[in-house]
């Protein structure tokens, strides 16, 4: 009686009761099988058998398998009319015959890798090249035979035969329900094996025996060594597709291509692919890379492929500048509007531009603001694409950066990567608790993470930003003539534009504080310090002065009035106390100027107190007195005094302060009313109008002493005079000054001492960008419109003017006055030293006294102690003294001494992961096209193992282990370090690639023990990851199609209860929208429909339609997406006396 193996009650392999297939093959001397399916892997439950089979010349054991094709290729073959479906030819075989070879490699990139796998593998590739197993595939006919014929030295019953359904896998062998049969019948099993014999020598039964030995070579089950190279080189292969898809995606126009460098093409090219792929993209290039020709250059290359026009969001002072690149760069439609601007003109009547930039975006960082909110309803409403651009992606947090990336992406959308590190230290549970409306997936979700490993992922999808070193790394070129060698970069016009080194140069000048003919020195003494530390400074404080219980009868609004002036509080005296003592180390002009308004501004204030007026309350806001964003005034009251009578310098009398105030009031509440919020004066206390008096009465002291400024008397001035008209004459300079008042009285002296080509630019300044190409015409283009008989020699300019301008026709930057954080002297540096400039060498002139400064460290100090002791904090420009007052105060030392170094940028490694794997990727195979496709065809689950130190000082953070790059079927990356117990040591990608890193020659160490444990570690913890990521926030974002159909159709459904004609069918259609994805389909109807208002009962008929016709939801999308994800490949780092083997020859 024949024996049934169903793999239920007797297993087909080998049981206990009954002989099963390796019973009857170790009784045998040779075997033929004749399988529909072959797995690889499979071969190893038979394969120490087949071992003992003797050869004899032939292979002893010979395998045929069929060419299966799926059921609905087979269904459609049979359905197929007028054509004969066996014919074969040549190129026929072939195709089948690749694609049988495709599909035996794809088995082996399938699941995890063992050490059971891999050297049952090893042994299958052996005994192919050594004879003991000859492999054919048939390919004349579909073939789902299943037999097995086992060939035994016995006469009585030569051949055992199993017939059935059990293919040459693990599942048929041993787990699936099967249905065998042996077959002893000595006939019948001849015939079987005559039909096998027939089969095996059909013409278009062709021998893949040499091909499944490559495959298997090929594989990470090979027995070959891979270079740990060429790991690093696959992981940077795959990270840098977004920028290989968009070299490949995105050509530039070739006048666009020949206005920018190599550099910057690749940017344009990653940034419109992260445009297209995510709907927008931070450009965040270090200052003097050129991100306004990047944009330009997006413009352009989006209008042409995409027909979108552009919208551009800028600094008022950049508009001109804008509207020349638009020019310049042949934009698609375009309007330009300034950020000042932008709540009078994006309102429901503004057209739709389908491309956003929005230059300096670092100044959008509070999502409370009127501006922020108009920018993100349009962007929203138009689904328009965003470019940012800004050189400081954040500033003080990350928040700073998710505000920017929020104006173009909801915060709850799914982005396909989580704060990992965040997630692990909450312990995901505990974030959902917590957190319970924030999916993990989401920009929110990141917002709740501190962790910088977290937000280099958010950039590594969104952001492009390179630093100097990095473009020097991959793009410059080295200039060996020169000692020592320099760095530069070719232009379009083939001259060499140098990566200058910074020269720091100081400007000594006389100055004596016992000199009665030096008053700019006199003011400048330890006495006017005193005076400044000792003001009240009242109207920057006027909520300790508010009364405790104010009055009844008070007018509408005083209350909301009385809040906001709590929320100012100290800082601003901060701010004001500070900028009166920087105006003083400006110049002497500048100091009396801001004298002589804040007494002004104080009679104002007591004319209203004693005349119980109203009283004009300006803007609370610090930023006003901080001179990143202001120039001139003190801050928070924007007044005309040029318009009145007031009291020339050196007449300091109190009547004439008052008389000027009682105008000066007069003015403003009949011509500016509007322009001030007015408080009563009964809700202050006394106290205000005495300080008030006495802060005036201290600082019409101050000036009392001195006389105005004689130019001639004035050291300072006349030495600058003498740098820029007597010693460098022939010299561009760039003159940077934190005050107008400075500035416009700087020009006035040089034009009086007749240095040719001055000009001035402030923040007040209706065209800087003109102000700008005068003096710089070559770099800007404009030099038709600028001879060398029209350009400025001289430019003073503010800080405010250090956004965007290209100023790189000069090598020379003048320090009138230091900025108290001395990184903003490094960053005035950089408006020359910019992509462009020619010259070798950067001059920086910094003004200090003659006498050394420790003078003006002593007089910073007790300012910044009584900040201290008052808490009047100050802002970003002056933390220093909190932190880096020590620091700062050896960088004045420096800069008196003209210590090389002390102007250079702060290192800065902070490079987009995508651009700095591409350059990674390009810079070891631009000239190795053998290498590149060697990387190219590496298989996934490749794997190599190099030696590995850990970093000393960070032992547990860089311990040995395996590397491993996971990617999901939703295409996310995974990059996972585990150490040698298994602790998840870190989830970045900046880190794995840069532990991954090794030269060419790094030898290749067998595999450590437990290499594939870790890898299947990682699997486990990817899809771990993404199950919890596939349950949470299981509708998608809030403003979703998902989201909001769900939500319409839930509340429809809860106001129709009972109602007759509401059918089964669109509850069934809402919880499938609960359950599955919807399709694209859908996506697209829903959205377009919610966009009109669509009324419940018409979206109700709609998704029940879209139910009934299978088109509403993909129903095995949830399960796909937990399928296995694909293991790239994996890098083992061994540490100790590891036996290193040589294996370039092999490789």
């Amino acid at each position: 009686m024949p024996t049934i193996y169903d793999n239920i009650t007797t297993p087909f392999l080998e049981n206990d009761h009954c002989n099963g297939l390796r019973d009857a093959l170790k009784l045998a001397i040779r075997g033929d099988f004749c399988v529909g399916y072959f797995n690889l892997r499979g071969w190893r439950s038979i394969d120490d058998v087949v071992d003992s089979w003797p050869s004899e010349g032939k292979p002893p054991c010979r395998l045929l398998i069929g060419m299966s094709v799926s059921p609905d290729e087979e269904l459609r073959n049979l359905l197929a009319s007028g054509t004969d479906q066996t014919r074969l030819d040549n190129a026929t075989v072939v195709k089948l015959k690749n694609r049988m070879a495709a599909e035996f490699r794809r088995q082996l990139t399938l699941g995890a890798p063992t050490d059971a796998d891999e050297s049952g593998l090893r042994r299958l590739a052996r005994q192919l090249r050594g004879g003991k197993l000859q492999v054919k595939l048939f390919l004349k006919h579909q073939l789902h035979a299943k037999l097995y014929l086992a060939h035994r030295n016995d006469t009585i019953n030569p051949t055992i035969a199993y017939l059935g359904s059990s293919n040459l896998t693990f599942a048929g062998l041993r787990k699936q329900g099967e249905l065998n049969v042996d077959v002893l019948d000595k006939d019948a099993a001849a015939k079987l094996t005559q039909w096998f014999e027939d089969r095996w020598k059909e013409n278009w039964c062709l021998d893949i025996t040499q091909e499944l030995i490559a495959i298997i070579e090929e594989s990470w089950a090979g027995d070959r060594l891979i270079p740990p190279h060429h790991i690093y080189l696959k992981i940077a292969w795959h990270l840098s597709r977004d920028a290989r898809d968009g070299i490949k995606e995105f050509r530039l126009p070739s006048d666009v291509g020949a206005d920018l460098q190599a550099f910057q093409i690749k940017a344009v090219q990653l940034a419109c692919r992260h445009l297209n792929k995510r709907g927008g993209v931070l450009v965040g290039d270090v200052v003097g890379l050129g991100k306004t020709r990047i944009a330009s250059a997006i413009a352009r290359v989006m209008g042409d492929d995409h027909m979108l026009e552009t919208l551009i969001l800028c600094p008022k002072n950049l508009k001109k500048m804008w509207e020349d690149y638009a020019h310049r760069f042949q934009f698609r439609a375009h309007r330009i509007v300034s950020h000042s601007e932008v709540l009078r003109d994006l309102n429901d009547q503004f057209p739709r531009y389908r491309l956003v930039i929005i230059d300096e975006s670092h100044n959008f960082r509070n999502r409370e603001g009127r501006t922020y909110q108009a920018i993100r309803a349009y962007v929203e409403k138009n689904d328009s694409k965003v470019v940012l651009l800004t050189a400081t992606p954040y500033n003080k947090t990350y928040l700073d950066l998710s505000s920017q990336l929020r104006l173009f992406l909801p915060e709850q959308q799914d982005i396909g990567i989580r704060p990992e590190n965040l997630l692990r230290e909450m312990g995901e549970a505990q974030f959902s608790l917590k957190h319970p409306n924030t999916p993990p997936a989401s920009l929110a979700a990141f917002e709740c993470s501190e962790h910088s490993d977290d937000w280099r992922e958010i950039m590594r999808l969104f952001m492009v930003r390179r630093t100097r070193s990095f473009i020097i790394r991959n793009y410059a070129e080295q200039d060996d003539r020169t000692s020592p060698p320099r760095f530069f970069i070719t232009l379009q016009d083939g001259t060499r534009a140098y990566f200058p080194v910074r020269h720091p140069k100081s400007v000594k000048f006389r100055s004596d504080a016992d000199d009665p003919a030096d008053p700019c020195a006199r003011l400048f003494r330890d006495a006017t310090v005193s005076i400044i530390n000792g003001l009240e400074l009242p109207r920057y404080g006027l909520a300790l002065y508010l009364k405790k219980t104010l009055p009844t009868d008070l007018p509408p609004g005083t209350a909301k009035l009385t809040d906001d002036l709590t929320r100012a509080g100290k800082r601003l005296k901060g701010f004001c106390r500070t900028n009166l003592f920087k105006r003083l180390e400006s110049s002497a002009a500048a100091f009396q100027l801001s004298v002589h308004r804040h007494v002004l501004r104080n009679y104002l204030f007591l004319h209203a107190l004693e005349n119980k007026l109203l009283i004009p309350i300006g803007q609370q806001g610090a930023e006003l007195l901080d001179t990143r964003f202001a120039d001139s005034g003190d801050g928070e009251l924007d007044l005309d005094e040029e318009q009145l009578d007031l009291p020339a310098i050196g007449t300091w009398d109190e009547s004439h302060f008052r008389a000027a105030a009682a105008d000066l009031y007069q003015l403003i509440a009949s011509t500016k009313s509007k322009a001030f919020r007015w408080l009563s004066p009964a809700v202050f206390k006394p106290s205000l109008a005495a300080d008030l008096r006495n802060d005036s009465a201290a600082l019409c002291g101050i000036l009392k002493e001195t006389t105005a400024i004689n130019a001639s008397n004035d050291y300072k001035l006349q030495a600058l005079i003498q740098l820029t008209r007597n010693d460098h004459p022939e010299r561009k300079f760039l003159l940077f000054t934190q005050f107008a008042d400075t500035a416009l009285y700087l020009k006035e002296q040089l034009d009086a001492a007749l240095v040719p080509g001055v000009d001035c630019v402030t923040g007040q300044s209706e065209n800087p960008a003109a102000h700008a190409w005068r003096f710089s015409p070559e770099s800007n283009g404009k030099l038709k419109d600028y001879p060398h008989t029209k350009q400025t020699r001289v430019l003073i300019a503010t800080d405010v003017l250090s956004e965007g301008q290209n100023l790189q026709d000069s090598f020379c930057v003048i320090n009138y006055d230091l900025p108290w954080a001395l990184i903003r002297l490094v960053q005035r540096a950089g408006r020359v030293d910019r992509i462009g400039q020619k010259a070798e060498d950067i001059f920086c002139y910094s003004f200090l006294p003659a006498e050394g400064v420790e003078r003006i460290i002593g007089l910073r100090r007790r300012l910044t102690q009584r900040l201290r002791e008052n808490e009047e904090v100050v802002g970003s420009d002056e933390s220093f003294f909190e932190q880096q007052a020590s620091t700062d105060e050896e960088g004045l030392r420096n800069l008196y001494d003209e210590q090389n170094g002390i102007l250079d940028e702060p290192e800065d490694d902070e490079v987009d992961l995508t651009s700095e794997a591409y350059e990674i990727w390009s810079q070891a195979t631009k000239n190795d096209p053998a290498l590149r496709k060697t990387i190219e065809a590496l298989p996934d689950v490749v794997y190599s193992t190099k030696l590995h130190t850990p970093d000393p000082e960070h032992v547990q953070l860089t311990p040995p282990g395996v590397l491993s790059y996971i990617r999901t079927q939703q295409e996310s990356d995974a990059l996972l370090w585990f150490d040698e117990s298994g602790k998840l040591v870190t989830e970045s990608p900046v880190r794995v690639l840069r532990a991954a890193a090794c030269a060419p020659e790094t030898p290749a160490l067998p595999r450590q023990p437990g290499h594939h444990e870790l890898v299947k570690k990682a699997v486990e913890t990817v899809q771990e990851e993404r199950t919890h990521q596939a349950q949470s926030g299981r509708l998608g974002p809030r403003r979703g199609a998902r989201y909001r159909t769900y939500e319409l159709l839930q509340d429809y459904l809860r106001h129709r209860q009972g109602d007759l004609f509401l059918t089964d069918s669109l509850r069934a259609a809402v919880q499938a929208i609960y359950d599955h994805p919807l399709t694209t389909e859908a996506v697209d109807k829903l959205n377009r429909q919610l966009r009109t208002d669509i009324s419940l009962d018409a979206l109700a008929e709609m998704v029940t339609n879209l139910h009934r016709d299978d088109r509403l939801v993909v129903v095995n999308l949830h399960d796909a997406s937990l399928k296995e994800p694909r293991i790239l490949c994996s890098l083992g780092l061994a540490c100790g006396n590891t036996t290193v083997l040589n294996t370039h020859a092999s490789s």
